[in-house]
């Protein structure tokens, strides 16, 4: 098992006795000095001992049963020789020999015996594991639903159903996407190392407790242990050199009544100074990369993880969540989060359970007389409706049977439902009215309603939109300190859309902010803008005291900006830059990090090594159709215009659905003259992607040179009604005598 660093900073001397392999040093006084020893992970049940309680609460929870090995009371679905069918895959469940197995397609499409070894997870559903020869752990398509049958559990099922997945594509239970090393072990096993052979391509991956034990969430215990059995003179020891991981943001802290504040709500008592009761919990809880394991809770976790922004793909404009982005990333958002509210506020860290069921969890700040009334709610007492998280924290469905709630904890807003296409709680019970319906009925129960705290919704839907009128709202966000700091760098990140001197300096400003994560995107923001400001701006960054940070800064500094750094800022860009590079060679085994190496190259110059990494990724995942459409602009920079179109050919017949590689030949094309050919390729990706205005706009463009202008209008107005500010397109219409739609 890999030895783990400590937590405390190099070269700080602690009071703290050395321990040797006999124990302490007898004869010293609590008052020597000598340097901490690094500590390493004891195992939970090490903490049993002093911690009965919260242990045996431990023991009883998903965080204790999140991976086990396959046997006895922890495989919950029926081995018993079940049948499965999805499609034209049938998949048999059945035991031999006291152990499990499954027989399905395995990675050569045949049906084969897989020996289950791990189950995985436990409510409302259960994976279950398959061990290769290469050292990975791959997670079985069809999972089983533990709910009680009343509501529609205890049944195999599929968790991608319809798409007739086969061996080759990266959702398959064979392929990349469901590698447990990578996707999977982090968040539920207890010091956990990858451990990935970039040369062999396999893993040696180890772990301290296969499942999420005290440590996971308090740090390696030794120390702490130590400390524990010596307590004679050492009381509040622990407390001062940090000998775990202690979440003490709530201690001695109360939320009081009758302060300033909102009529029946709590006001806490003192203000919260510290995120890391949040950020230990956000380690797993939050939609985010990882560019290290070496890392304990407690440190810093932007010095390992990059939490995903409010992207698109992942929030609605408003926030809300669309994809599974877990918690973080929506309570941060929140009005709650702002007020000083941590996750053990409203859960039990060792059951996992609320701390009070139902209504009563809100109760504890809301005062039921104001809030959880037909006055408040408008709603039947008892019903669906008369529920705080109905109206306050909706659901999505993910993995096909997880309800999730959204923790940003939001007021309903149809009338956003109607202006911009968001979700609404209203709706979300009453399916049957439509949006408007909604914004009136709320309308007449609270005719001076608030807004709300998300109130960045409609700068986000233009910036989605293409609508240039979206940046200064983006950079009045990006400078309000009342905003979130989630919010701020979802602004900054959207603002680099409108690089111009005004968003330009804004984005500058940001590089100065207090909150970290700010910092590094506004250093990501500014990697297109001038090389000589970007040396400028970006070099102070380079010592920053958070990684990611650091890192930010380098990469966007990377290329011609490098060249003009000082003598002195070198170093500093070399150190920092290693640390990038570091963080994608630790994720090797996915083809976007290989392929952000290739283009970190390409940008230096280095066009073959960038040549030789596009491959390597595309050697990782063939799908992954990035790293084959930078290969072919590596392949043109580099004279060889005969391989890019063969590499991009190939990606079209590996990806066929995938409309960036048909606009990609289809440009290739029009390079070489083949303007017939290349209308054709511009057109399919076209109709792959109606909603991409780039796409429409090169294709209406194709059409008019190749001697078809009705059909360029036609396009350009029907992409216009989708992007009515698109410059680009409201230009083309133009030139081509067309009038807007």
């Amino acid at each position: 098992m890999s030895t783990s660093r400590s937590l405390f900073p190099a070269g700080v001397v602690t009071l703290i006795l050395a321990a040797t392999a006999g124990g302490w040093f007898a004869g010293r006084s609590p008052t020597t000095v000598a340097p901490a020893p690094t500590p390493v992970f004891a195992g939970s049940s090490s903490c049993a001992g002093c911690h009965a309680q919260a242990y045996a609460q431990w023991q009883a929870s998903q965080h204790a049963l999140a991976m086990l090995p396959a046997g006895g009371e922890a495989v919950l679905g029926p081995f018993d020789g079940t049948v499965y069918t999805e499609g034209q895959t049938t998949s048999r469940f059945f035991r031999r020999d006291g152990r499990y197995f499954v027989n399905t397609d395995g990675p050569d499409g045949k049906s084969t015996d897989f020996e289950v070894t791990h189950t995985f997870g436990l409510y409302p559903l259960q994976q279950y594991l398959v061990p290769f020869r290469d050292g990975r752990l791959q997670s079985l398509g069809v999972a089983f639903d533990t709910r009680p049958p009343a509501l529609g559990g205890q049944r195999w099922f599929h968790l991608y159903p319809g798409q007739g997945l086969k061996a080759g594509n990266p959702l398959h239970w064979t392929g990349i996407d469901q590698t447990w090393n990578y996707q999977c072990a982090d968040c539920h096993s207890t010091n956990l190392r990858k451990n990935f052979d970039a040369a062999t391509g396999g893993y040696a991956t180890t772990w301290s407790e296969i499942s999420v034990g005290c440590e996971a969430c308090h740090g390696p215990a030794s120390n702490h242990l130590t400390w524990a059995g010596r307590k004679e003179g050492w009381q509040g020891l622990e407390a001062t050199l940090g000998l775990s991981n202690r979440l003490d943001e709530r201690e001695g802290i109360a939320w009081a009544h009758g302060k300033a504040g909102s009529p029946g709500t709590a006001v806490r008592s003192a203000p919260r100074t510290s995120s890391r009761e949040i950020e230990t919990c956000a380690r797993c809880h939050a939609r985010r990369g990882q560019y290290s394991d070496v890392i304990h809770a407690g440190d810093n976790w932007l010095d390992a993880f990059r939490p995903a922004l409010l992207e698109p793909d992942l929030y609605y404009p408003d926030g809300q969540q669309r994809d599974e982005v877990y918690t973080w990333g929506s309570f941060v958002q929140s009005r709650m989060h702002a007020a000083g509210v941590t996750c053990a506020d409203c859960h039990d860290p060792h059951t996992e359970q609320l701390r009070v069921p139902g209504n009563g969890v809100c109760a504890q700040c809301h005062v039921p007389a104001v809030f959880d009334t037909t006055a408040h709610h408008h709603h039947e007492p008892g019903s669906k409706g008369a529920e705080c998280a109905a109206c306050h924290m909706p659901t999505t469905i993910y993995m096909g049977v997880d309800a999730r709630h959204d923790h940003s904890l939001r007021i309903p807003r149809p009338d956003r439902s109607v202006a911009l296409g968001t979700p609404n709680a209203c709706n979300a019970c009453h399916g049957e009215r439509n949006s408007q319906w909604a914004a009136d009925v709320l309308a007449g129960w609270y005719p001076e309603r608030k807004p709300g705290f998300q109130g960045f919704g409609e700068a986000f839907a233009a910036a989605e939109d293409g609508d240039p009128s979206a940046a200064p709202a983006l950079l009045s966000l990006s400078a309000d300190p009342a905003q979130p700091a989630l919010v701020r760098a979802s602004a900054i990140a959207r603002a680099q859309g409108y690089l111009s001197p005004a968003t330009v300096s804004g984005i500058q400003r940001a590089l100065a902010d207090p909150d970290a994560l700010v910092r590094a995107t506004a250093a990501e923001a500014l990697s297109s803008a001038d090389p000589g400001l970007r040396a400028e701006q970006l070099s102070p960054l380079l010592g920053d005291p958070v990684r990611l940070v650091r890192m930010a800064a380098a990469r966007s500094l990377a290329g011609e900006p490098e060249s003009r750094l000082l003598p002195d800022e070198r170093g500093r860009f070399t150190a920092a830059l290693d640390e990038w590079s570091a963080g994608q060679r630790f994720n090797a085994d996915r083809p976007e990090a290989l392929s952000s190496l290739g283009t970190l190259q390409f940008e230096r110059g280095n066009v073959q090594e960038a040549i030789a990494a596009y491959r390597a990724a595309l050697d990782r995942d063939p799908t992954f159709v990035q790293a084959a459409l930078n290969l072919a602009d590596a392949q043109r920079s580099a004279g060889d215009e005969v391989s890019a179109e063969q590499t991009l050919r190939q990606a079209v017949a590996i990806s066929p659905g995938t409309a960036a590689a048909h606009h990609a030949l289809g440009l290739a094309l029009v390079r070489a003259g083949r303007k017939t050919d290349a209308l054709l390729a511009l057109q399919k990706a076209h109709a792959l992607d109606a909603g991409n205005a780039r796409f429409a706009y090169v294709y209406g463009v194709a059409q008019s040179d190749t001697g078809d202008p009705a059909g360029a209008l036609a396009t350009l107005r029907d992409a216009l009604k989708l992007h009515p500010t698109d410059p680009d397109l409201r230009g083309a219409l133009a030139a081509y005598g067309g009038s807007p739609p």
